[in-house]
């Protein structure tokens, strides 16, 4: 059985001009009648399924549904239509820089973060030097967080998150924290938990990572499935022509695998 399966999944946003009206002319259109609400689908149909200690790249130009659907997957939304079943632990790294408090010491961070992520304080006391080393960040840890540059609190992040063992996990451009040595590093530290057991799912605008990295791969664009399957080459390939002019849509959702 899958550890992750994806039905025909559509995610769609309600948009409104209650911003621009304010709240008392909402309510005067509301009893006229008077206010309009549109319909934005960020992913319309998508179906896919993962097997325990699979690799999924997810491909697809900015606008394309990448991050929804990873919202869903995760459980931080519901989709409007369709179902998405999971078994076991989910780990989601979405937003490696958020969750932080600037004014506190990149130690005191690093303790937020860990308890915020389900960690006991004798687990962050065994864990914390290597957290601080692989993020490279020894010569930082009492500045307050907010003097660090974007990249290092991102490193910090996944630093932290790669301590988690779950079930599945998932990565949101997480790979592409940090310069060429840091990233190779955070590369490795994937490998080791996808080697662990865990199904990873992965976004990135780096194909060659995603053919390094993925078994499988999933092409989005603008909310629809063009292809899906373990071809991994083959599609990042027909992506790749696509992004150069060379392929159009074909309205083939997907691939053979």
């Amino acid at each position: 059985m899958s550890i992750l399966e994806v039905q025909d999944v559509s995610i769609a946003y309600l948009i409104g001009d209650f911003k621009e009206i304010g709240l008392k002319e909402y309510v005067l259109r509301k009893i006229r009648h008077d206010y309009h609400v549109t319909e934005f689908w960020a992913d319309r149909h998508v179906s896919f399924a993962l097997e325990r200690g699979e690799m999924l790249g997810i491909i697809g130009a900015n606008g394309a549904g990448k991050s929804t659907l990873l919202k869903v997957i995760s459980g931080i939304m519901e989709p409007t239509e369709g179902s998405v079943r999971r078994e076991g632990t989910i780990a989601a790294l979405l937003e490696l820089g958020s969750g932080f408090d600037g004014e506190l010491t990149v130690r005191e961070n690093t303790y937020l973060r860990g308890a915020m992520l389900g960690y006991t304080r004798e687990f962050m006391n065994d864990t914390y030097e290597s957290i601080i080393d692989f993020a490279e960040l020894k010569e930082f840890e009492d500045r307050p967080f907010k003097q660090l540059s974007s990249g290092m609190k991102s490193r910090l992040a996944f630093s932290i998150a790669s301590l988690v063992r779950p079930d599945i996990l998932i990565l949101d451009e997480v790979l592409s924290v940090g310069d060429g040595a840091f990233r190779a590093k955070s590369e490795e530290k994937m490998k080791e938990i996808i080697r662990g057991g865990a199904t990873t799912i992965l976004v990135s605008h780096s194909l060659n990572q995603v053919r390094d990295l993925c078994d499988k791969v999933l092409w989005l664009h603008r909310g629809e499935q063009i292809a899906f399957g373990d071809d991994v080459q083959g599609i990042c390939d027909r992506y790749e022509a696509f992004l150069a002019g060379k392929e159009t849509i074909s309205g083939d959702k997907n691939a053979p695998e």
